[in-house]
């Protein structure tokens, strides 16, 4: 009996402590200044209540959220449970109290170091210090400030969405946004079936009057396209800012999807904001690289002026010739445009940001890849423009291509033979084979020409030579200033071989004059009876091996072939 009366008083005084603890916890939070003092003078000095919360700091942080906003971000493990545990539970708390119809007062009361978040005086939600971010400038009162308002706003979106009337009213007004979203579709098609039908009436209207092209092939035409393309693009636009309108609008009407519409909201007000923002910062560097751009086309117009005279003649430089000039200048002209490029770079809109500088690497990645071909080419076709080896107009043969060139470009040479062929060749072949030039000298001293035949020694050379000189006198083509002259380039050990050397009037006639001037020496050959000792012989023939005069145009020639000459 003693022992149950001794454990009954014990639990007794147990409660009692634990009465008087939690009345001196309460009476610390709500009971008035005053009353809390006496009760701090009465009672010895207890630890502070963020010692009892135990809150630290915690890895990991978890939104808190109800009803489709974010009420806070929680940051500290109190008491030993984590960020999601503690929104998870007052999530489950407000729901409650939802439930029970209770929404409000929503009050924040701070205690030493936190506040207690309470929704109709029951607690919700402790804030902690840890839970303030005081790197971005973060206050406690600031943090429970906002918590208290989204929460409220919350509560008040909650409590509409259980009113059939609120849930009724914002769905009537959503449909009246969509009659009047697909109304405003309407009347974008229509608007660009009138436009369209406006554009394609003016430009027949227009080809009518310049009688340049028939009415039926306008539609072949690219610029009908071009209008049609941008009034389809004008219209799809519309279409885009309607639709976004009309989301926006039907998302706000209905409490749970406000926060999307807001969000929706915000962004194209943010996007209107800075775009517009960025057009006034802009307005400098846009300055600065519109200068830049004026003085470069300015450069440029003088670089081609003055060169262009080089080119004409009417002006004359000791280091440049008339005939360079113009790659000259498409040189200058790109490095006065590169150099412009490069000054205005830093100064044009978004270049210091990650997509400029991505845009840079690439671009640097691909040059650097490909250009070692590339370059040299481009070394090539300058080494062959400035070395004036080539020039346009010329006869040249390069390996084994002969022809005009009609092209000296950046990369590669183009050359049209004698049989209308385009041959393109690249600049470094051409650079890499050796290049004969017959139009250089042939207006002024005259490029020889060779041509060779084999006479037996029985012949006298002085007939030889006069034979060959008198065939090149009958030849249409080959040029008296300077004389023909025949050379004996070897005596071998059947026969002497003669080359008589010309100078041509055309240089791209070659194949043909030299048909001719073969067909003559034949001829006199035959005539005076010296026989051409090609192909190799080891016996003196009988009869010498020429074609009698009678027999030179044996049938079928005489039909095809004119007359001897005299």
């Amino acid at each position: 009996m003693p022992n149950r009366l001794l454990s009954r008083i014990r639990a007794l005084a147990g409660a009692s402590a634990g009465l008087v603890l939690c009345g001196a916890l309460w009476a610390s939070l709500v009971a008035p200044a005053d009353a809390r003092a006496l009760l701090l003078e009465q009672q010895p000095a207890a630890p502070p209540i963020t010692s009892l919360l135990n809150a630290t700091p915690s890895r990991d942080t978890y939104p808190l959220s109800y009803f489709n906003r974010s009420i806070a971000v929680l940051k500290a493990t109190v008491l030993g449970r984590t960020p999601r545990e503690r929104a998870e539970a007052a999530a489950d708390a407000i729901d409650t109290l939802v439930g029970q119809q209770i929404r409000g007062p929503v009050v924040a009361q701070p205690f030493e170091g936190g506040a207690l978040i309470t929704v109709g005086g029951r607690i919700v939600l402790v804030l902690t210090p840890p839970d303030v971010d005081t790197l971005s400038g973060e206050t406690l009162d600031s943090v429970s400030a906002g918590v208290v308002a989204r929460l409220r706003q919350a509560l008040e979106e909650a409590g509409e969405a259980r009113s059939v009337r609120t849930v009724l009213r914002a769905t009537a007004t959503a449909l009246f946004g969509i009659i009047l979203a697909l109304a405003a579709f309407s009347i974008i098609g229509r608007g660009q079936r009138y436009v369209s039908g406006r554009f394609v009436a003016a430009a027949e209207k227009r080809v009518a009057r310049s009688k340049m092209v028939d009415v039926e092939m306008l539609s072949g035409l690219h610029l009908v396209d071009f209008e049609r393309g941008l009034v389809t693009t004008a219209k799809v636009a519309l279409d885009l800012i309607v639709l976004y309108w009309v989301m926006t609008f039907v998302l706000r009407q209905f409490p749970y999807s406000r926060p999307w519409g807001e969000s929706l909201r915000g962004f194209l007000v943010l996007t209107v904001e800075n775009l517009g923002l960025g057009m006034i910062r802009a307005l400098p560097g846009l300055f600065t690289v519109g200068l830049i751009f004026v003085i470069t086309r300015f450069a440029v117009r003088v670089i081609r002026l003055w060169f262009g005279a080089v080119e004409r003649g009417t002006v004359s430089a000791r280091w440049i010739h008339p005939e360079t000039a113009q790659p000259t200048r498409r040189l200058l002209t790109t490095l006065a445009w590169l150099f412009g490029a490069v000054i205005a770079y830093p100064y044009l809109p978004g270049s210091q940001s990650d997509a400029f500088k991505g845009v840079s690497v690439f671009i640097g990645l691909m040059v650097t890849i490909g250009s070692s071909g590339l370059v040299s080419q481009i070394m090539s076709g300058f080494v062959i423009t400035f070395s004036r080896s080539l020039r346009l107009g010329d006869f040249v043969k390069v390996g084994d291509v002969e022809g005009n060139v009609i092209h000296v470009g950046v990369l590669s040479t183009k050359i049209k033979t004698l049989r209308n062929e385009d041959i393109t060749i690249p600049n470094a072949v051409v650079v890499a084979q050796t290049t004969t030039d017959y139009s250089r000298f042939g207006d002024s001293d005259g490029v020889f020409i060779p041509t060779s035949v084999t006479i037996g020694y029985d012949a006298p050379w002085r007939q030889v030579h006069a034979l060959l000189l008198e065939a090149a006198a009958r030849t249409e083509g080959i040029r008296n200033d300077p004389k023909p002259i025949v050379l004996q380039v070897s005596l071998e050990d059947f026969y002497v071989k003669y080359a008589l050397l010309f100078c041509l009037k055309r240089q791209e006639t070659r194949p043909f004059t030299l048909n001719t001037l073969h067909a003559n020496i034949q001829d006199l050959f035959n005539e005076y009876g010296v026989q051409i000792m090609s192909p190799n012989y080891m016996v003196d023939p009988a009869a010498p091996k020429v074609v009698a005069r009678k027999d030179w145009f044996a049938a079928p020639a005489e039909s095809v072939l004119p007359s001897p000459q005299p």
